[in-house]
Protein backbone atom coordinates (compact mmCIF):
# COMPACT_ATOMS: atom_id res chain seq x y z
CA UNK A 1 0.00 0.00 0.00
CA UNK A 2 2.78 2.43 0.90
CA UNK A 3 4.54 1.75 -2.39
CA UNK A 4 1.32 2.48 -4.26
CA UNK A 5 0.84 5.74 -2.35
CA UNK A 6 4.39 6.86 -3.09
CA UNK A 7 3.87 6.05 -6.78
CA UNK A 8 0.69 8.15 -6.85
CA UNK A 9 2.48 11.09 -5.24
CA UNK A 10 5.42 10.88 -7.67
CA UNK A 11 3.07 10.66 -10.66
CA UNK A 12 1.01 13.67 -9.59
CA UNK A 13 4.12 15.75 -8.90
CA UNK A 14 5.52 14.88 -12.32
CA UNK A 15 2.27 15.87 -14.01
CA UNK A 16 2.21 19.12 -12.02
CA UNK A 17 5.72 19.98 -13.21
CA UNK A 18 4.69 19.32 -16.81
CA UNK A 19 1.67 21.65 -16.45
CA UNK A 20 3.36 24.58 -14.76
CA UNK A 21 0.67 27.07 -15.72
CA UNK A 22 -1.84 25.33 -13.46
CA UNK A 23 0.61 25.79 -10.59
CA UNK A 24 1.36 29.43 -11.29
CA UNK A 25 -2.23 30.68 -11.67
CA UNK A 26 -3.27 30.25 -7.98
CA UNK A 27 0.02 31.80 -6.83
CA UNK A 28 -0.46 34.81 -9.10
CA UNK A 29 -4.03 35.18 -7.85
CA UNK A 30 -2.76 35.06 -4.25
CA UNK A 31 -0.11 37.67 -4.97
CA UNK A 32 -2.43 40.01 -6.87
CA UNK A 33 -5.23 39.95 -4.28
CA UNK A 34 -2.96 40.68 -1.33
CA UNK A 35 -0.94 43.30 -3.26
CA UNK A 36 -4.01 45.22 -4.40
CA UNK A 37 -5.74 45.26 -1.03
CA UNK A 38 -3.51 47.94 0.59
CA UNK A 39 -4.19 50.24 -2.37
CA UNK A 40 -7.88 50.39 -1.43
CA UNK A 41 -7.13 51.59 2.12
CA UNK A 42 -5.48 54.54 3.74
CA UNK A 43 -1.69 54.13 4.05
CA UNK A 44 -1.85 53.38 7.78
CA UNK A 45 0.76 50.76 8.79
CA UNK A 46 -1.05 49.99 12.06
CA UNK A 47 -4.32 49.23 10.31
CA UNK A 48 -2.55 47.02 7.77
CA UNK A 49 -0.86 45.13 10.59
CA UNK A 50 -4.24 44.60 12.25
CA UNK A 51 -6.07 43.22 9.22
CA UNK A 52 -3.10 41.80 7.31
CA UNK A 53 -3.39 38.28 8.69
CA UNK A 54 -7.06 38.04 7.76
CA UNK A 55 -6.44 39.39 4.26
CA UNK A 56 -3.68 36.86 3.60
CA UNK A 57 -5.83 34.03 4.94
CA UNK A 58 -8.79 34.96 2.72
CA UNK A 59 -6.54 35.22 -0.34
CA UNK A 60 -4.87 31.88 0.47
CA UNK A 61 -8.23 30.16 0.87
CA UNK A 62 -9.55 31.48 -2.45
CA UNK A 63 -6.29 30.66 -4.23
CA UNK A 64 -6.42 27.14 -2.82
CA UNK A 65 -9.94 26.73 -4.17
CA UNK A 66 -8.73 27.64 -7.67
CA UNK A 67 -6.48 24.57 -7.66
CA UNK A 68 -9.03 22.10 -6.29
CA UNK A 69 -10.56 21.09 -9.61
CA UNK A 70 -7.20 19.82 -10.90
CA UNK A 71 -7.01 17.22 -8.14
CA UNK A 72 -9.22 14.55 -9.74
CA UNK A 73 -10.67 15.92 -13.00
CA UNK A 74 -7.70 15.18 -15.31
CA UNK A 75 -7.62 11.61 -13.99
CA UNK A 76 -11.38 11.33 -14.48
CA UNK A 77 -11.16 12.49 -18.07
CA UNK A 78 -8.36 10.09 -19.10
CA UNK A 79 -9.68 7.07 -17.18
CA UNK A 80 -6.92 6.94 -14.57
CA UNK A 81 -9.34 7.64 -11.75
CA UNK A 82 -11.43 4.59 -12.61
CA UNK A 83 -8.29 2.43 -12.55
CA UNK A 84 -7.39 3.77 -9.10
CA UNK A 85 -10.83 2.92 -7.77
CA UNK A 86 -10.66 -0.59 -9.26
CA UNK A 87 -7.12 -1.27 -7.99
CA UNK A 88 -6.59 -3.74 -5.12
CA UNK A 89 -5.24 -0.97 -2.91
CA UNK A 90 -7.60 0.91 -0.55
CA UNK A 91 -9.16 3.85 -2.35
CA UNK A 92 -8.93 5.97 0.80
CA UNK A 93 -5.14 5.51 0.93
CA UNK A 94 -4.68 6.41 -2.74
CA UNK A 95 -6.98 9.42 -2.32
CA UNK A 96 -4.92 10.57 0.66
CA UNK A 97 -1.77 10.31 -1.49
CA UNK A 98 -3.37 12.47 -4.18
CA UNK A 99 -4.42 15.05 -1.59
CA UNK A 100 -0.87 15.14 -0.22
CA UNK A 101 0.53 15.69 -3.71
CA UNK A 102 -2.03 18.45 -4.28
CA UNK A 103 -0.98 20.15 -1.04
CA UNK A 104 2.69 19.99 -2.06
CA UNK A 105 2.00 21.87 -5.32
CA UNK A 106 -0.66 24.29 -4.04
CA UNK A 107 -0.77 24.68 -0.26
CA UNK A 108 2.97 24.58 0.40
CA UNK A 109 3.84 27.33 -2.15
CA UNK A 110 1.10 29.53 -0.70
CA UNK A 111 2.55 29.04 2.77
CA UNK A 112 6.06 29.89 1.55
CA UNK A 113 4.81 33.06 -0.16
CA UNK A 114 2.94 34.27 2.93
CA UNK A 115 5.97 35.84 4.73
CA UNK A 116 6.75 38.00 1.70
CA UNK A 117 3.18 39.25 1.58
CA UNK A 118 3.23 39.65 5.35
CA UNK A 119 6.03 42.18 4.95
CA UNK A 120 3.86 44.02 2.41
CA UNK A 121 1.02 44.10 4.96
CA UNK A 122 3.41 45.35 7.69
CA UNK A 123 2.85 42.32 9.91
CA UNK A 124 5.06 42.19 13.02
CA UNK A 125 7.32 39.21 13.60
CA UNK A 126 4.97 37.53 16.08
CA UNK A 127 2.03 37.78 13.70
CA UNK A 128 4.20 36.44 10.87
CA UNK A 129 5.06 33.33 12.89
CA UNK A 130 1.41 32.86 13.85
CA UNK A 131 0.39 33.19 10.20
CA UNK A 132 2.92 30.56 9.14
CA UNK A 133 1.83 28.21 11.92
CA UNK A 134 -1.84 28.44 11.04
CA UNK A 135 -1.20 28.13 7.30
CA UNK A 136 0.98 25.07 7.90
CA UNK A 137 -1.87 23.41 9.79
CA UNK A 138 -4.79 24.94 7.91
CA UNK A 139 -3.82 24.49 4.26
CA UNK A 140 -3.89 20.66 4.55
CA UNK A 141 -7.42 20.99 5.94
CA UNK A 142 -8.36 23.06 2.87
CA UNK A 143 -7.01 20.34 0.57
CA UNK A 144 -8.66 17.48 2.48
CA UNK A 145 -12.08 19.10 2.75
CA UNK A 146 -11.91 20.41 -0.79
CA UNK A 147 -11.08 16.93 -2.08
CA UNK A 148 -14.41 15.66 -0.76
CA UNK A 149 -16.26 18.30 -2.77
CA UNK A 150 -14.16 17.62 -5.88
CA UNK A 151 -14.80 13.87 -5.59
CA UNK A 152 -18.55 14.48 -5.38
CA UNK A 153 -18.64 16.81 -8.40
CA UNK A 154 -15.90 15.34 -10.61
CA UNK A 155 -18.43 13.73 -12.95
CA UNK A 156 -20.36 16.97 -13.49
CA UNK A 157 -19.67 19.58 -16.13
CA UNK A 158 -19.14 23.18 -15.01
CA UNK A 159 -19.16 22.17 -11.37
CA UNK A 160 -17.22 25.20 -10.13
CA UNK A 161 -20.17 27.00 -8.55
CA UNK A 162 -21.50 23.82 -6.95
CA UNK A 163 -18.06 22.99 -5.59
CA UNK A 164 -17.81 26.44 -4.01
CA UNK A 165 -21.21 26.06 -2.38
CA UNK A 166 -20.18 22.69 -0.96
CA UNK A 167 -16.81 23.56 0.51
CA UNK A 168 -16.98 27.25 1.44
CA UNK A 169 -19.17 26.74 4.55
CA UNK A 170 -16.72 24.07 5.76
CA UNK A 171 -13.78 26.45 5.31
CA UNK A 172 -15.23 29.18 7.52
CA UNK A 173 -13.95 27.79 10.88
CA UNK A 174 -10.42 27.45 9.48
CA UNK A 175 -10.55 31.01 8.16
CA UNK A 176 -11.89 32.45 11.42
CA UNK A 177 -9.30 30.82 13.66
CA UNK A 178 -6.43 31.35 11.22
CA UNK A 179 -7.11 35.08 11.00
CA UNK A 180 -7.73 35.25 14.77
CA UNK A 181 -4.32 33.73 15.51
CA UNK A 182 -2.52 36.38 13.45
CA UNK A 183 -4.57 39.14 15.07
CA UNK A 184 -3.92 37.81 18.58
CA UNK A 185 -0.19 37.57 17.90
CA UNK A 186 -0.11 41.16 16.61
CA UNK A 187 -1.83 42.25 19.83
CA UNK A 188 0.63 40.32 22.00
CA UNK A 189 -1.83 37.62 23.05
CA UNK A 190 -1.45 33.85 23.06
CA UNK A 191 -2.24 31.97 19.84
CA UNK A 192 -2.42 28.54 21.44
CA UNK A 193 -6.23 28.34 21.26
CA UNK A 194 -6.69 29.03 17.54
CA UNK A 195 -3.71 26.87 16.53
CA UNK A 196 -4.90 23.93 18.64
CA UNK A 197 -8.41 24.25 17.22
CA UNK A 198 -7.12 24.16 13.64
CA UNK A 199 -4.87 21.25 14.62
CA UNK A 200 -7.91 19.38 15.92
CA UNK A 201 -9.69 20.00 12.61
CA UNK A 202 -6.63 18.65 10.78
CA UNK A 203 -6.64 15.45 12.84
CA UNK A 204 -10.37 15.03 12.20
CA UNK A 205 -9.92 15.66 8.48
CA UNK A 206 -7.02 13.21 8.23
CA UNK A 207 -9.14 10.57 9.95
CA UNK A 208 -12.44 10.97 8.10
CA UNK A 209 -11.74 12.77 4.82
CA UNK A 210 -9.95 9.89 3.02
CA UNK A 211 -12.89 7.57 3.71
CA UNK A 212 -15.36 10.20 2.51
CA UNK A 213 -13.28 10.88 -0.61
CA UNK A 214 -13.15 7.19 -1.48
CA UNK A 215 -16.91 6.81 -1.08
CA UNK A 216 -17.56 9.98 -3.11
CA UNK A 217 -15.33 8.77 -5.95
CA UNK A 218 -17.19 5.47 -6.13
CA UNK A 219 -20.49 7.34 -6.28
CA UNK A 220 -19.24 9.67 -9.02
CA UNK A 221 -17.93 6.80 -11.14
CA UNK A 222 -21.10 4.69 -10.96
Amino acid sequence: MWRAMVSVVKRDLLLAVRHRSELVNPLLFFLIVVSLFPLSLEPDPRMLATIGGGVIWVAALLAGMLALDAMFRPDFEDGTLEQLVLSPQPVAALALAKVFAHWLVSGLPLMLMAPLLGVLMNLPGEAMLALLATLAVGTPVISLVGAIGVALTVGLRRSGVLLSLLVLPLYIPVLIFGAAAAGDAAAGQSIAGPVLFIGAMLVLALTLAPLAIGAALRISLE
